[in-house]
């Protein structure tokens, strides 16, 4: 049996006075590349991108957003207010210049960084991404899974409603198995999504939700409405690279949110796949993801 990488957590002190809990492995005197983890999530890294870390060079950072594991709550929050957050990491940690990876709902943290961090931000992956809420030219539910489709329309149509059921879902995330996480997700799974969801990674999929949701579900619920609400910065001004991966099979956040981006992001690389999902793109393609932002350090 493989040893498990070893990881370590770190409490930084956000410039606000908030508790930040950090995570890192890998190669710490690689490159460091700091991940924003999806919604709801924790700042667990999966063991085998820490050990393809390790083999890359790479620091892998990962970190509790606000509200989530151990990170004191930032109510209101928008996107764009990570970015303190991440500066105030990189400084506890020594690190002047890094990459960033994002997906899914830590896609748009991930962009934020590449927007207004540009002196700290190398280059910016950013994989499987929620758009922006109301952009005129995205049919923002197209292809959507059903319980995706449902919670946001509740929570912009009944916000007392949508708080009820976002403590219930926690309650149900933290009884969850392997199996129950299935159900649960059955919606937004795709065949090729299903297809990977298993062993090693559906139990860390349910080890980094229970660690994230375990202080109470404001996290996730701050998550939601920062990610439908005003972002706090222009894609216009994102002038360091940007990687954009979109699986075509995803329901979780459909293809067309990759489309509308790689329409909007500038001078963006776009690499929109016909046969990836939301979770195969780092299950198949991280390697190369990474080497795309090793190559961007000077």
């Amino acid at each position: 049996m493989a040893a498990v990488p070893t990881v370590v957590d770190r409490v930084v002190n956000a410039s606000d006075g908030r508790m930040l809990v950090a995570q890192e492995g890998g190669d710490s005197a690689g490159h460091p590349v700091l991940v924003h983890g999806g919604s709801p999530n924790s700042r667990l890294l999966y063991p085998p991108d820490v050990a393809l870390a390790a083999r890359q060079g790479i620091r892998l950072i990962s970190y509790d957003r606000p509200g989530y594991g151990g990170s004191t709550r930032q109510a209101g929050r928008s996107v764009a207010d990570c970015v303190q957050d991440v500066r105030a990491i990189a400084a506890a940690l020594g690190i002047e210049r890094l990459a960033i990876i994002g997906g899914s709902g830590g896609g748009p943290h991930a962009l934020a960084c590449g927007a207004l961090l540009p002196d700290l931000v190398v280059a910016v992956a950013v994989l499987a991404s929620v758009a922006p809420y109301g952009s005129p030219d995205l049919d923002y539910y197209d292809g959507m899974g059903e319980l995706n489709i449902e919670d946001t329309r509740l929570l912009l149509e009944d916000p007392v409603a949508a708080r009820a059921k976002c403590e219930c879902d926690r309650e149900e995330m933290l009884l969850a198995d392997a199996d129950s996480l299935m159900r649960f997700l059955r919606t937004l799974l795709s065949p090729v999504d299903t297809a990977v969801l298993t062993g090693e990674l559906v139990e860390f999929v349910v080890a980094s939700i229970r660690a994230g949701l375990a202080p109470g579900a404001d996290g996730w619920w701050d998550d939601g409405l920062a990610l439908v609400g005003s972002w706090g910065f222009d894609l216009d001004s994102i002038a360091v690279p940007v990687l954009l991966r979109h699986g075509r099979q995803d329901r979780f956040v459909p293809f067309a949110h990759g489309e509308w981006f790689a329409r909007h992001i500038p001078a963006v690389e776009a690499l929109l796949t016909d046969d990836d999902g939301h979770l195969t793109l780092t299950v198949r393609h991280l390697e190369s993801i990474n080497a795309w932002l090793l190559s961007h350090f000077p």
